[in-house]
């Protein structure tokens, strides 16, 4: 098969694309799909508590109370506060590797829901602050700045709430994404290890000083179950279970090769590796006990399929710590968290697939690949580059088609230099007219990712079947 050039611009119908249905639809049939019932759940229950927890305020906040403006902007200020400690809870559980939250949303769509809390948060809590000192001066006949110097010298544990809100700030303005391109990922990590800091310091001043739970030993006691839950959650899957696989597996860099300019693959030796549970395309959260690179774990993708005694990744040089990989040493202790990731051929749905890799996305690609073809699957692969040089793990790739096990295609050349865009809906139509009845799965450079999904929809592709998968945490 050879990957076709595209026709003379056509009407949609006539290169076989559906008109683009309104989002609102798209959306709602997305969400309500089998594959994301799990989801639903989830957000459900969240939902539930979230109310539970207004419940709590309500309950305890008499309409006489509210009368006045300086009642109202008090009562308004506690609504604040309840929320954003509730969502800095729910943050931490979304990051807390909890296996049956990771299999029912998926890694990267947590770590979405967790960047996308965190500007809530921050806006929550200076609301909590403004409000309630505001709603506290209207009372005492006292200007906002003097009443906030009053609040944090004379209410218990006010210091310490203060700290906690400066260090949430703080976090929150490392995640701004005009500064997280600016910062290296160590420095924002660093930050936001002071959130458990914040979250201990602020939880004694929702103790002491809350009107919900001073005199309401029941409130407290709930209040305290749903901290020590979380905080369980947190030891169990962020501290034991992975020291624990650390004195299981013992997992060593065992060499480390170059695939293309730029890019190595590192082959990571250990013992039972096959207990993991890890799928090929899946990634772990990888932590190399060597200089510079220890203090921080990254996201990389199995680029092959996990053997008993041997697994691998490949990286692409983007800065930061994938620029030191290529120095590891072979012997260097390795830890790792996970599996993690949706992006296996156990989401496939139909008996054929065609996979497209850009970049170091042709790691997993290639990983899934060979999994497809060992399920019987009739598979197509598309490496995209562009340059001749940028072709990482081809040899493989070539290898497995030579073998007549799947179809490999290689495109190199930017747009200019093709007269065309090799990933346009349109070429795909033509050079794989059986895309729509195929599961297709996308890895590469995000905005590649992101056009490609939104080119395959247009093709009719449901979207159960096309598979992408975001590996940043911030």
């Amino acid at each position: 098969m050879t990957w076709m050039p595209p026709p003379a611009p056509e009407p949609r119908a006539r290169l076989g694309l559906k008109p683009r249905r309104p989002r609102v639809t798209a959306w709602s049939r997305d969400l309500l799909s089998e594959d994301r019932l799990p989801e639903l759940a989830v957000r459900l229950g969240l939902t539930a508590v979230g109310v539970a927890v207004i419940a709590l305020w309500w309950v305890d906040t008499p309409s006489s109370r509210v009368q006045t403006a300086a009642a109202t902007m008090t009562a308004l200020g506690r609504v604040a506060g309840l929320l954003a400690a509730y969502l800095v809870l729910v943050e931490l559980m979304l990051m807390a590797r909890v296996p049956a939250l990771e299999r029912a949303i998926g890694f990267d769509r947590l770590a979405s829901w967790h960047r996308g809390l965190g500007t809530n948060i921050v806006l929550l809590i200076g609301g909590h602050v403004l409000l309630t000192v505001w709603g506290y001066g209207l009372s005492a006949h006292e200007q906002p700045l003097s009443e906030l110097v009053t609040v944090i010298t004379r209410y218990p544990d006010e210091w310490e709430a203060t700290i906690g809100a400066l260090l949430f700030v703080a976090v929150g303005i490392s995640s701004a994404r005009s500064l997280r391109a600016r910062i290296s990922y160590e420095a924002w990590y660093a930050v936001h290890l002071t959130v458990y800091a914040a979250v201990a310091l602020t939880f004694f001043h929702q103790i002491a000083s809350g009107e919900d739970f001073v005199g309401h030993p029941r409130n407290r006691l709930l209040w305290t179950a749903l901290y020590l839950a979380v905080a369980a959650c947190l030891v169990v899957w962020r501290i034991v279970l992975p020291v624990r696989a650390v004195l299981r597996h013992r997992m060593t860099v065992d060499r480390v090769v170059v695939e293309a300019a730029g890019v190595v693959s590192v082959w990571i030796r250990g013992r039972r590796l096959d207990q993991l549970g890890a799928l090929p395309g899946q990634f772990l959260l990888w932590r190399f006990l060597a200089r510079g690179q220890w203090a921080s774990a990254h996201a990389y993708s199995l680029s092959m399929p996990p053997h008993p005694d041997l697994l691998r990744i490949t990286v692409k040089d983007l800065g930061d710590q994938s620029r030191d990989l290529a120095r590891l040493r072979p012997g260097t202790r390795v830890l790792a968290e996970g599996p993690f990731g949706h992006f296996t051929a156990a989401h496939a749905h139909a008996r054929k697939a065609l996979l497209i890799g850009g970049g170091s996305g042709i790691g997993p690609v290639r990983a899934v690949a060979e999994d497809l073809v060992n399920r019987g699957r009739d598979v197509i692969v598309l490496q995209r580059a562009s340059r001749p040089d940028d072709l990482p793990l081809g040899g493989e790739l070539s290898l497995l088609a030579a073998h007549g096990r799947l179809v490999f295609h290689q495109v190199v050349g930017s747009r200019r230099e093709l007269g065309y865009d090799p990933l346009a809906a349109g070429v795909i139509a033509v050079s794989v007219p059986d895309v729509a009845q195929r599961d297709v799965f996308v890895c590469g450079p995000p905005g590649m990712t992101a056009v490609v999904a939104r080119g395959l929809r247009d093709l009719g592709v449901p979207t159960g079947q096309i598979h992408t998968e975001e590996y940043s945490l911030r």
